[in-house]
């Protein structure tokens, strides 16, 4: 009977260490599978919201950041490129940003910005995704038409987009570059991706 008692003991001990080695190799096995399934750290932030430091943005100076994957233009108008923008109504396609879809309600007015000197732009072109290029400076020195106030051109089929992004008429480009939903945290920092603050 004591003999009978000792290779029970074998056996459970064996059935247990069996079971073990099973559960450690099934979880081992799901750990993968589970994270798999998981959206990466790459995923997440591309559709996250990007904080940006612009406090030492100079006057007239342009910087990009990445927001899903798309550059986000801020640029720190001066007082000269603000005062080019009423002179173009006439010239550009939607001189009142009418297409609702191309600006949150808070960036629907002149100057297509939550704070008139701060234009915050996804710099892409409408017309097929093409990136424009800063053509700041007015005039033929900047490879532009001599009644040229600066702005931005589109190197693959010429739409050019005064400084609050609006397309000028008779262009490829269908609509004024987007606006994406931003908020400013404080004066110097802006969160670009969301504005649940409603600005």
């Amino acid at each position: 009977m004591s003999n009978q008692g000792k290779v029970d003991c074998g056996r459970r001990r064996l059935i247990v260490a069996t079971a073990a080695v099973g559960g450690v190799g099934a979880v081992g096995a799901l750990v993968p599978f589970v994270s798999s399934l998981l959206p990466s750290e790459r995923a997440k932030a591309a559709g996250a919201p990007v904080e940006v430091e612009i406090g030492k943005l100079a006057e007239g100076q342009m910087m990009t950041v990445e927001w899903r994957g798309k550059p986000v233009w801020i640029i720190n108008r001066t007082k000269e490129m603000l005062e080019t923008l009423p002179k173009l109504a006439e010239q550009v396609a939607d001189p009142n940003s009418e297409v609702a879809s191309q600006q949150p309600e808070y960036a629907a007015n002149a100057t297509r910005s939550i704070k008139e000197k701060m234009l915050v732009v996804i710099g892409i072109c409408t017309h097929l995704g093409c990136s424009p290029s800063a053509k700041f400076k007015a005039g033929v020195e900047e490879g532009m038409g001599a009644d040229w106030l600066g702005g931005f051109l589109c190197p693959c089929h010429g739409s050019t987009f005064d400084f609050a992004g609006r397309v000028f008429k008779a262009k490829p480009a269908p609509t004024n570059l987007e606006i994406p939903p931003h908020m400013y945290l404080t004066d110097t920092r802006i969160l670009i991706g969301e504005d649940k603050k409603g600005a």
